[in-house]
């Protein structure tokens, strides 16, 4: 399968979203949603091998998400309409970088790996998809993450409000919509993806997808 919107004109992610991931991370929780962009070359099928170039095998880390994807233009739109501009729900693994990440206050660098975030297996319609199940994420048979999807600080429609009101969201944009706690990094010792390892995303009501990382 391919990235369930092969190619997105904007993929918008939202970091520090989940209450849980926010304090692993020693941080207040935010005011406002903080964004950044993962360009579409990153995204990969939800079942595709990720190859990662030797010069970026030093910390990779998982993030699993739930995202957001745009059914028709959003602008200046307000909360309580948002939800109609929404087609529906998929998992994305924000795969990271995190030397990449930090060398810089600009996180996009570590964010937007060719083809290295899984994105599918499908879109769950809106009407289909009831929020407060489980976000899980495994490295190999491993339980890394878990979290109600229903934990957010900025829900779908907060997101699509505050990001709108900057630009327009058009049909087939996504919004990843950020990971909860458990992540590699934030752990001590801390815990990165190896050669051969499978990283697989699970959400209640959405499927699941996995890949595997490749040392090239």
């Amino acid at each position: 399968l391919a990235p369930v919107v092969p190619s997105p004109q904007k993929v918008i992610c939202v970091g520090l979203n989940y209450a849980n991931h926010i304090k692993e991370m020693g941080r207040e929780l935010p005011q406002n949603p903080t964004l950044f962009v993962k360009f579409p070359d990153a995204l990969t099928g939800p079942y595709d091998d990720v190859h990662v170039p030797s010069y970026a095998t030093g910390a990779l880390d998982w993030e699993g998400e739930l995202a957001v994807i745009i059914g028709k233009t959003a602008y200046q739109v307000s909360k309580d309409s948002a939800a109609d501009f929404i087609a529906g729900y998929a998992i994305m693994d924000d795969y990271t970088l995190r030397d990449f990440q930090y060398r810089t206050l600009q996180w996009h660098q570590g964010k937007s790996l060719y083809k290295s975030a899984g994105f599918g297996p499908w879109m769950t319609t809106a009407d289909s998809f009831t929020f407060g199940g489980e976000l899980a994420t495994y490295l190999d048979d491993k339980k890394v993450q878990t979290t109600p999807t229903d934990d957010l600080v900025f829900d779908p429609e907060a997101l699509v409000e505050y990001i709108s009101q900057l630009y327009p969201l058009n049909p087939g944009d996504v919004i990843a919509t950020g990971t909860p706690g458990g992540v590699g990094h934030a752990r001590d010792p801390k815990l990165y993806i190896g050669d051969g390892q499978v990283v697989t995303v699970k959400i209640e009501g959405l499927g699941e997808i996995a890949n595997k990382t490749v040392y090239a």
